[in-house]
């Protein structure tokens, strides 16, 4: 739509954008789950592991109409898309009866958290004796 000065502004959702926009998510959602990403749940001896993951869904949809700088130049436009990502968090083992979820760690957590305890441990006693002279020094 355009405004009285000329500019452009987005147009209002129509039952036919709404429709689209229902039909974009339903497509969308569909196709979004841990099986499609990682597969079906295993058997294997005695024990079913299911993959277990976290799956996030974004969508857009938009359109204008507008006039140009003639008089005469008009134009409409609309769009819209959408896209799924998927991270592992784990999975679920059925043995014996029994479900335990077992989550899946960055192998950066096993290295940065004990490093950085290290870190903070070396670096404290050298902080403490300036932060102590300086007390005394004030």
């Amino acid at each position: 739509m355009t405004d009285s000065d000329g500019s452009t502004r987005p147009a209002p959702l129509t039952a036919t954008h709404a429709s689209q926009l229902e039909h974009l998510v339903e497509e969308i959602g569909s196709r979004a789950s841990a099986t499609v990403v990682y597969g079906e749940p295993v058997t294997a001896e005695g024990v079913t592991v299911i993959p277990v993951a976290e799956v996030a869904i974004g969508f857009g949809f938009g359109g204008a109409t507008g006039r140009g700088a003639g008089a005469a130049t008009t134009g409409e436009g609309g769009g819209g898309g959408g896209g799924v990502r998927a991270k592992p968090r784990g999975f679920i083992e059925i043995k014996d009866g029994a479900a335990t979820y077992k989550p899946v760690r960055s192998p950066w957590l096993d290295v940065v958290i004990p490093l950085a305890a290290l870190m903070a441990g070396a670096a404290v006693p050298g902080l403490a004796r300036r932060f102590a002279a300086r007390r005394r020094l004030g």
